[in-house]
């Protein structure tokens, strides 16, 4: 019940943040708006306001909508009967506005969930700092793979995977989610640079709440960290440069799973998440202040995939239509959301078993039916 709730305070205000990216744009260019729902289903309460848009929470708070005038579903489905309206009136309605009017509202859901990431990040900076250590090698960890490359004691890590490095923590997470997997490094040593490959070995870890994950490691000793108070400029620079970072590592992570790099078992869902929330509220406020910002960048990260029903299925059709010259065919439309509805539906059916999986249910089923 506390995982419940805390899934609640997480998932809640980033849905808010998303849809309210679609609707600020949207009233930027004139659109009408019928309804700016948070969840799916019947709806629990809400209100009308004074343009006409009812503002409503429903019962499955697993997502959210903004439907505009003249769409037939939250998914914004053109509504062919729209195109019998006159022009006074289907001059306010998202189907009949630009290419690039209709791509900016669909895009401003994903970008607002980066930008309030980038915002959440930049204020830990400025009030509990970041954590800063020299990309200096202080020791290395008999047999490891950093001794297997060749590192030594007082080499500076310049590079990783043609990325700078900065400081310590710039690696870390390359380094995690690359086990197994060769990964180009540059090292500072007497005044020259060597280029070395390094292969992080693949290790398996259990957390204090007991949860099991492989992650690579190479061996290497650091010096001591600080935290450093950023001022705000510094903030949003940093902040900025963790939510890229960040976006990549889930792009790495996800082409993994699709290569067979990775056991699709990783893929966490609804329930995993609130699993998580739970866990984060327990460690302390910034813990979970900090997972809030990596599930705000997840949303939108997702949201960008060429799947239909989702943002970056629109955009696509919208790119389509752009280099045709005029819209998709409304059979071609409706089958794509369709399959866009079928996939995403699959998708939360499989990721719900598969965070089942993870709790123990089916082990503890086949024990009792045994």
């Amino acid at each position: 019940m506390s995982s419940a709730l805390w899934f609640l305070v997480v998932l809640g205000p980033l849905v808010f943040v998303h849809e309210l990216g679609h609707y600020l744009a949207a009233r930027l260019f004139r659109i009408r708006i019928d309804g700016f729902s948070i969840g799916f289903g019947p709806e629990i309460f809400g209100w009308t306001d004074k343009h006409r848009t009812r503002w409503r929470i429903s019962v499955l708070p697993l997502g959210g909508y903004v439907k505009f005038a003249g769409d037939m579903n939250a998914a914004s489905q053109p509504d062919p009967e729209a195109a019998r309206l006159s022009p006074a009136e289907r001059e306010r309605l998202f189907q009949f506005k630009p290419i690039w009017q209709r791509a900016v509202v669909v895009a401003a859901g994903p970008m607002i969930n980066f930008a309030f990431a980038i915002l959440i990040f930049a204020a830990l900076f400025t009030t509990v700092g970041q954590p800063y250590t020299v990309p200096k090698v202080a020791g290395i960890v008999p047999n490891s793979a950093a001794q297997a490359a060749g590192i030594k004691p007082g080499d500076m890590i310049v590079r990783l995977e043609g990325q700078s490095v900065r400081r310590f923590e710039d690696i870390i997470n390359v380094i995690a989610i690359n086990p197994g997997h060769p990964l180009n490094m540059t090292i500072a040593r007497d005044g020259r640079q060597i280029d070395l490959s390094i292969t992080p070995r693949r290790v398996e870890e259990r957390d204090r709440f007991g949860n099991v994950y492989e992650r690579g490691l190479i061996g290497l000793q650091a010096t001591g960290r600080d935290v450093i108070r950023l001022n705000p400029f510094q903030a949003v620079g940093a902040a900025t440069a963790q939510t890229l970072a960040l976006t990549k590592s889930m792009a790495t992570t996800l082409w993994q799973i699709v290569s067979g790099r990775r056991a699709v078992t990783e893929l966490g869902g609804p329930l995993k998440i609130a699993d998580y929330s739970g866990q984060s509220a327990a460690l302390g406020l910034v813990p979970l202040v900090t997972f809030i910002a990596l599930i705000s960048i997840n949303l939108g990260f997702v949201n960008l995939l060429p799947v239909p029903m989702l943002d970056g299925g629109h955009l696509v059709l919208y790119a389509i239509e752009g280099v045709r010259g005029r819209p998709v065919s409304p059979k071609v439309l409706e089958w794509s959301f369709r399959t866009g509805l079928a996939l995403v539906l699959s998708l939360m059916l499989f990721l719900t078993v598969n965070d089942l999986a993870s709790f123990g249910v089916w082990n503890t089923l086949a024990r009792i039916f045994s």
